[in-house]
């Protein structure tokens, strides 16, 4: 059953997607110019702030879909980016193969990101949907849906 959200909801409910979508842009950003940087052979040292500045948007994303509860580690979302930090992570090992790894992390982002729901979703650790009111599918005004 639909509620009446009240006026502070529908404001946390803006403020949440607002600093959502700016950490993305940040981070979009940021993994675009370290993974161009790579294509065109970049000095190291000029690719660092384009690191950090990945690694800080990446981690606020995570903080800011995972919310303060444990689902979005075990639906294919969470599971999907801490795959796709575990790529990036592999550089550090791999350096001669980290343009290929940095495109494989870029693909893998792009995909976990426009997975339909129903997949997006799915807890691994649960073998159902649920939808526990994190991330950008918590702004609905009637609660989560389960």
């Amino acid at each position: 059953m639909a509620t009446i959200a009240s006026p502070l909801r529908l404001l946390e409910i803006a403020a949440r997607r607002g600093w959502n979508i700016a950490f993305r842009t940040a981070h979009i950003a940021a993994t675009g110019v370290l993974l161009g940087g790579h294509a065109f052979d970049v000095a190291r040292d000029r690719l660092l702030l384009s690191l950090y500045l990945s690694l800080g948007t990446g981690a606020a994303l995570i903080a800011s879909e995972a919310g303060p509860g444990t689902t979005w580690f075990h639906q294919l979302r969470g599971l999907a980016t801490l795959a796709k930090v575990g790529l990036v992570a592999s550089v550090a090992l791999f350096w001669e193969y980290r343009f290929p790894i940095l495109l494989g992390a870029m693909a893998l982002a792009s995909v976990g990101s426009h997975m339909p729901a129903r997949f997006r979703y799915y807890s691994v650790l649960r073998g159902e949907v649920v939808r526990d009111g994190c991330g950008p599918g918590a702004s609905r005004l009637d609660g989560p849906e389960t």
